[in-house]
């Protein structure tokens, strides 16, 4: 738990300042912050095998310590032999103590153990919002790579509070996410 208070510490002290004096803002409130990281894996396989939404589950809260949940679809899609209510996918929001531990392990831990990593792309939605995919769940150190009986990818969404994707890349850059293409800072 120290190292979660400790990135949340470096916020207030360091990365908040930064920002308020980079963008000019007149008031604290201003200044964009994390609000939540909601982590989510699509499984269309899971038509054909129930199992592999309890494996997804299991993986994916052993990641983040939170317990996942199953999305499920909307409606049927025959081509896809889909059925409403069926589970196609697996989703957890993490929120304060718990967003700030995944996002240290993600940066100095899982994307420093992606094979020939370059850092991440730097495509943000237009409202400061950024989504990271990622190939493999065995990147992350809580998955023993002997158990795993297939390679899933995972897509992580960073939502800040900022108004611009400037803003929330200066963000983003601050608490030390790898982008590699450096926009203007």
């Amino acid at each position: 738990m120290a190292n979660t208070a400790q990135l949340k510490k470096v916020y207030v002290e360091q990365i908040a300042p930064a920002l308020e004096k980079q963008f000019n803002y007149t008031s604290k409130m201003q200044v964009p912050v994390l609000k939540k990281i909601v982590i989510n894996q699509g499984l269309g396989d899971a038509t054909q095998d129930k199992k592999i939404i309890d494996v997804a589950i299991n993986e994916i809260t052993t990641i983040c310590g939170q317990k996942a949940v199953a999305t499920y679809s909307k409606k049927d899609i025959a081509n896809f032999k889909l059925r409403k209510k069926m589970p196609i996918g697996v989703m957890v929001t993490l929120r304060r103590e718990r967003m700030y531990e995944f996002l240290e392990k993600l940066v100095r831990v899982a994307l420093p153990r992606i094979r020939d990593f370059k850092g991440i792309e730097s495509k943000f939605d237009g409202r400061g919002n950024y989504t990271l995919g990622i190939q493999e769940q065995i990147i992350f150190p809580e998955i023993n790579i002997d158990t795993v009986d297939r390679i899933q990818g995972m897509n992580i969404t960073f939502v800040t509070s900022a108004k611009t994707d400037e803003e929330g890349y200066a963000l983003l850059k601050a608490f030390g996410l790898p982008f590699k293409n450096a926009k203007k800072d």
